[in-house]
């Protein structure tokens, strides 16, 4: 088995007219995505494998066309949802995002919960990695809550915001058999 490395999208064009999952990156988001072709895993990632959400795509198709590798397009691996309110003013979502989750099984203010985004995003990452060679290496671009839940599971720790990133375009590696054995340690995001 070999490795993956989970990507959060950068900064985006927020627009509260616009549905969240069409947002696309900023001038700033494109650029900082870029990063991620000189980081030291670039060379070696075989597939690229992203959410349906703009921002993730954007992030995608930023590295696989600088690094000519396959882009991947996968619906289930979106961001948690939250359709329900729709956009929310930052200190509003900050605050409803630290409710999600301290409190995995509950829907708060109707999003998606987050057991039920974790058992997504685990069962998406197996099943996009069902039909893919166990030795190539794969970059996953995607979104912060969902890359959280994804890190818990890896590190069989309870659903905690204490690991979520800081800021998007945050990345971790992990190796492909923890989605089973749940082996990871110290898992943490880095910085773009």
């Amino acid at each position: 088995m070999t490795w993956c490395v989970y990507l959060t999208h950068p900064e985006v064009k927020i627009d509260p007219d616009v549905p969240v999952p069409e947002w696309g990156l900023s001038d700033i988001g494109r650029e900082r995505a870029g990063k991620a072709t000189f980081l030291p895993f670039a060379k070696e990632i075989k597939q690229v494998i992203s959410s349906a959400e703009v921002k993730a795509v954007e992030t995608a198709q930023v590295f696989s066309g600088r690094m000519n590798v396959f882009h991947r397009v996968l619906q289930f691996l979106h961001e948690n949802d939250r359709s329900a309110t729709g956009f929310l003013p930052p200190e509003e979502f900050e605050e409803t995002a630290d409710a999600f989750f301290a409190n995995p099984a509950a829907s708060i203010r109707g999003w998606e919960r987050a057991i039920d985004a974790q058992d997504r995003i685990v069962n998406g990452v197996r099943s996009a990695l069902r039909h893919i060679p166990d030795d190539q290496p794969v970059l996953f671009t995607g979104h912060g809550a969902v890359g959280t839940l994804l890190m818990c599971h890896l590190m069989a720790t309870p659903i905690s915001r204490h690991f979520d990133q800081k800021r998007g375009g945050c990345w971790y590696r992990f190796e492909k058999d923890w989605l089973s054995t749940q082996e990871g340690r110290h898992l943490g995001w880095t910085e773009l």
